[in-house]
């Protein structure tokens, strides 16, 4: 269930019985040929899809993260470390002031990795609740099938490019781009960055096939509903 297709009263009849939630967190960063949404579109239909036959909540992804490297491509928005570890606090106060309990994260973005230790010190002053986080895209079982299919992928390869994220009218290139120096490129500010990695794709191929990316997308929904059910 979408909080966005839910009002109020559904909610506090939900929480008579069940006081799990799911929040999706994303970002809004370059991502090559693909939506700068990708990391946001992503967490937040992998949430609704694991979380729709258990009848748990989802709300909203939260759409901006951490991503100042990605600064000298248009269109992306980071926020501070400090500014996001205060939203994502803000947030998880809000859900336990009105009955939730158990919260999953489910994260699209590493980049948000330094904000979300925000949460460990959050469960430390509210021992009440379960907080559960979950990098979807690198799970062991998701990750485990995008390297059958392909192991090379990464940023804004084809392990992201779903029919979901594609733009249209926007060919995505035919070749495996060699993978960049990530050593390097970590050592780069935005300026160096863009130089370093040219069209924001990291490394691999652009697409693969629907047939491919299916099967990615069976397992990061079923590994992200055992997440909920298992609670």
């Amino acid at each position: 269930m979408k909080i966005s297709e839910m009002n109020w009263v559904q909610v506090e009849k939900y929480l008579e019985n069940d006081d799990r939630a799911v929040v999706p967190l994303g970002s809004t960063e370059q991502h090559a040929f693909l939506s700068l949404s990708v990391d946001s579109i992503l967490s937040e239909r992998v949430a609704v899809e694991a979380a729709q036959p258990l009848g748990v909540p989802v709300f909203p992804a939260l759409a901006y993260g951490i991503t100042p490297y990605f600064m000298a491509y248009p269109g992306t928005v980071s926020l501070k470390t400090e500014t996001y570890q205060r939203i994502l606090t803000d947030v998880l106060d809000s859900l336990r002031s009105t009955g939730f309990r158990r919260i999953l994260l489910v994260n699209g973005h590493g980049g948000n990795a330094p904000g979300l230790l925000a949460v460990k010190q959050w469960l430390e002053d509210n021992p009440d609740c379960s907080v559960r986080l979950h990098n979807w895209w690198n799970a062991p079982l998701t990750l485990a099938q995008v390297k059958a299919i392909d192991p090379v992928a990464s940023h804004a390869s084809w392990m992201e490019n779903f029919s979901w994220t594609r733009l249209p009218g926007v060919e995505q290139p035919d070749f495996e781009k060699p993978m960049v120096d990530i050593a390097h490129m970590r050592t780069q500010g935005p300026a160096g960055v863009r130089e370093t990695i040219g069209d924001g794709n990291f490394g691999g191929r652009y697409q693969r096939s629907d047939e491919d990316m299916a099967a990615v997308w069976s397992v990061a929904v079923a590994e992200t509903r055992a997440l909920i059910e298992t609670w």
